[in-house]
């Protein structure tokens, strides 16, 4: 959630479905129509020539459905947004940056209707709070308001759902999927029908805060001895689905001056907690946070001087079974391990291989997982001299691991192999990549090559 544009304000937020829906089948047909009458043109040309044009033509039609979408604001372009974070392995290359280009909603709604909004929700209890007027978040969905809750005295955060947005959910997810289908930018199929399934139920969890409160309170139970992390408070007997009102928790952003200006060693104990984190989220309590966004962080000063990692918005988490989590694990242990045989299983179980690939696909695999858990292993021969400071500690923002992951990928055989992962692996696959990024975002330097040591 980012910081309202003060200068700009909406009155309401248009969620009527005829008026939405026909403005976004309108634009797939534009789109569609464009770029089919645009390819056609190039098929007189040579292969290279005719792919670069195909290429560019598929890139601009992209950027128009998502200009679009951005028009519309409410749920629509949450559901761009979320497409776009989620969809590097279904979706084309071209449509997932241009749904990129969506921003966040942050214009916020006038205070008259969000005030109407907090009247409804909480009824006689409205009088238990001094509410700003000025927001100090909005997204897509919601906005938040600092406010001061009297009976305590204590500075509290009322999260406040758009009117209608949450309503509006799976009209304008089918919406965009058809606009998506007429502008020939994907084509439809089980992985993809299974994927756009699970987008669903993410964006239901978004929107069901009494859900989003009850995974707050059940990770303050899991971290309340924890010193190095702070979930917020909830104050249950004032939240709705549609409310979501929880302690004030300030502090830095990762990339600010004051968090960059920490000592090494303490930037070193948060980006190691923060990875120690991810492995309880996996191997040991099967539930995620799958929004990597920075946004979903804050580094706050104790009155101890040490910092700690606020943690907030746990809307996105996400529960996995044990049919999904057992080989996944087995394929992560493997590789750490240098089993193959473990992680070719794993990866059949998945659905990611199967069995009668070449070999050397099947190889090419574990060497891509053994690379994702470079860190883990740690083995000086294999890393790079930039991954490794004088102590020969791992440096997380110089290794470029994910960038040297990705590049690998592309490269090797099994490029052409490579199925569609199931569609729990694309959420995991984001949440690594975004806890990779936060560390390096803290230049931590450690080594963490004895924290999987105990699920061998």
């Amino acid at each position: 959630m980012r910081k309202p544009d003060t200068k700009k304000r909406l009155s309401k937020i248009k969620t009527g479905r005829i008026e939405r829906q026909w403005s976004v089948a309108k634009a797939g047909i534009t789109a569609g129509t464009s770029a089919a009458t645009q390819m056609w043109g190039s098929a007189f040309l040579g292969k290279e020539k005719r792919q670069a044009r195909n290429k560019r033509i598929l890139s601009e039609q992209a950027q128009y459905l998502a200009d679009e979408l951005g028009k519309l604001k409410g749920s629509v372009v949450k559901v761009g947004q979320i497409m776009a974070l989620y969809g590097e392995h279904i979706l084309p290359e071209e449509v997932t940056n241009a749904l990129r280009t969506l921003e966040e909603q942050t214009i916020a709604l006038d205070w008259p209707v969000i005030e109407k909004a907090l009247q409804t929700e909480l009824g006689e209890s409205f009088s238990d709070f001094v509410i700003e007027q000025q927001p100090i978040g909005a997204a897509s969905l919601a906005q938040v308001h600092k406010a001061v809750h009297k009976p305590t005295g204590e500075s509290v955060c009322l999260k406040v759902q758009y009117p209608g947005v949450a309503e509006a959910i799976d009209s304008d997810l089918n919406s965009v999927v058809r606009l998506l289908k007429l502008s020939r930018l994907v084509t439809s199929g089980n992985e993809f029908q299974a994927w756009i399934d699970e987008l669903r139920q993410l964006l239901h969890y978004e929107v069901d805060y009494h859900r989003e409160a009850a995974m707050t309170m059940k990770f303050v139970e899991r971290l309340g001895t924890d010193n190095t992390f702070r979930v917020p408070q909830i104050y249950a007997q004032y939240c709705t689905s549609k409310l979501l009102v929880s302690s004030f928790e300030a502090g830095f952003a990762v990339n600010d001056p004051a968090v960059q200006a920490l000592p090494q060693v303490e930037r070193n104990r948060l980006g190691c907690a923060f990875l120690q984190l991810f492995v309880h989220e996996v191997f040991d309590w099967g539930e995620l946070q799958t929004d990597p966004n920075f946004g979903n962080y804050r580094i706050q000063m104790t009155e101890a001087g040490r910092a700690r990692i606020v943690l907030l918005d746990f809307g996105a988490v996400l529960s996995y079974s044990e049919d999904f989590l057992g080989p996944l694990k087995a394929m992560i242990l493997g590789a750490c391990q240098h089993d193959y045989p473990r992680v070719r299983a794993g990866a059949i179980a998945l659905g990611m291989m199967k069995e009668e690939y070449p070999e050397e696909v099947h190889r090419d695999f574990a060497a891509l997982c053994s690379l994702l858990v470079e860190p883990f292993v740690f083995d000086v021969q294999s890393m790079p001299a930039e991954a490794l400071n004088s102590e020969g500690q791992y440096r997380w923002a110089n290794s470029r691991l994910p960038k040297r992951a990705a590049k690998k990928a592309a490269t090797s055989a099994m490029s052409k192999y490579f199925a569609v992962p199931p569609k729990e692996f694309a959420f995991l696959s984001r949440k690594l990549l975004g806890v990779y990024s936060f560390i390096a975002a803290l230049e931590a330097e450690f080594n963490p090559d004895q924290m999987l040591v105990e699920y061998y």
